[in-house]
């Protein structure tokens, strides 16, 4: 990673963040895009404290035009791109019968659509650097979940863009991976939307018994260095992504008995 530039999209909480530590600390110059100014000039603190180069850029990967600025913010500040990492995400908690249909569009707009804007202004520099483009997904882009019906439509759109886009660059050599964590202690579900679009804020899960952020970190560093397809995280979701593939009838009923603890606060 000596002197190689990432791009971290979400990168002011949660996983974006740790990573940008990451990848920062393994010798990357590092970008983080985020919505909101406070948490980026906070994580820009951090950053600096540990020596890490990097540069900052306030863009909603859901508009394209931000998008496309944060792609030529990266290059103007240090002349290429390495790396392309697709974080930014939201989620939901909400049955689909009772959910604003609002809800399900704002999730594909940053999930999915904020995937495919970012990658297309960031691929001219990636064909260049003959880089990698991941994207941090979910065992959701696996197995549909109830309650988060809207999520795993997004994580499953951005697996199949992802499968057809490294299939197409397998000449040109470009890296594509795709990441994903289990249930992972990050700020996510406490910014999950409800049923009417309002934040949660508070999670139905115990975070002390989940792998870290730094965790995924790691072993996503770890996963570009080695130009791994596919890194599938926590006992949980390996056991998860197996099953669905191969006993689908019993892990429906699995996940459902799962969700129905969620529901009651019992996990």
């Amino acid at each position: 990673m000596k002197n190689k530039v990432v791009l971290i999209t979400g990168g002011t909480s949660g996983i974006g963040r740790a990573c940008a530590v990451a990848f920062g600390q393994a010798g990357a110059r590092v970008v983080i895009t985020g919505r909101d100014e406070a948490r980026l000039q906070d994580t820009a603190r951090e950053l600096t404290s540990l020596g890490i180069t990097h540069h900052t850029v306030r863009a909603d990967v859901g508009v394209e035009a931000d998008s496309e600025r944060a792609v030529a913010e990266t290059i103007q500040a240090f002349g290429q791109l390495d790396v392309l990492l697709n974080n930014a995400g939201i989620s939901m908690r909400a049955r689909f019968q009772e959910v604003d249909l609002e809800v399900i569009r704002r999730l594909m707009q940053t999930n999915f659509f904020g995937t495919v804007y970012t990658t297309k202004f960031a691929l001219p520099h990636l064909l260049a650097s003959k880089g990698s483009v991941v994207g941090v997904s979910s065992i959701a882009g696996y197995r549909g979940l109830p309650g988060r019906t809207g999520y795993s439509a997004s994580k499953f759109a951005m697996h199949g863009f992802l499968e057809a886009l490294r299939t197409e660059l397998l000449p040109q050599g470009v890296h594509v991976l795709l990441a994903c964590p289990g249930f992972t202690a990050s700020n996510i579900r406490q910014v999950a939307l409800a049923a009417d679009g309002s934040a949660q804020g508070e999670s139905p899960r115990d975070e002390q018994k989940m792998m870290s952020s730094e965790e995924v970190a790691e072993h996503i560093l770890a996963a570009v260095r080695h130009r791994r397809r596919d890194l599938v995280l926590t006992s949980q979701g390996k056991l998860t992504v197996f099953l669905n593939k191969w006993l689908p009838s019993l892990t429906d009923k699995l996940v459902l008995s799962h969700f129905r603890k969620e529901e009651k606060g019992e996990l």
